[in-house]
C-alpha cells in the first residue's frame, strides 16, 4: 500500500506547482485537507489503454459450489 502525504489547503496553495512535480515524479498521490479533515487527493494520471473491466478479466476465480469448505492447499488460489 503507497503511503499519502498530507497537506492542508493553504499549504498546498502556497505550494501548488512545488507538489504538482513531486506527484508526478514520485506517483506518490497527495491527502489535501480542510481543517484536518481530507478534501481532496491529488494523483498521477494512470493513461492506462485498458478498461476497468479489461484490467479485471482473469482476476475471477469460478467456483461451483460457493459453500463448500475448500482444503488449505486451496486458500492460496482464492486470494
Amino acid at each position: 500500500m503507497m503511503s499519502h502525504k498530507r497537506v492542508s489547503k493553504s499549504e498546498f496553495k502556497a505550494k501548488a506547482l512545488e507538489y504538482f512535480r513531486l506527484v508526478e515524479s514520485t506517483g506518490e498521490s497527495m491527502i489535501v485537507t480542510n481543517h484536518g479533515k481530507p478534501v481532496l487527493e491529488v494523483r498521477r494520471y494512470d493513461n492506462s489503454a485498458l478498461t476497468p473491466l479489461q484490467e479485471l478479466r482473469g482476476s475471477v476465480l469460478f467456483c461451483e459450489d460457493a459453500f463448500e469448505p475448500i482444503g488449505e492447499d486451496d486458500w492460496e488460489a482464492y486470494r
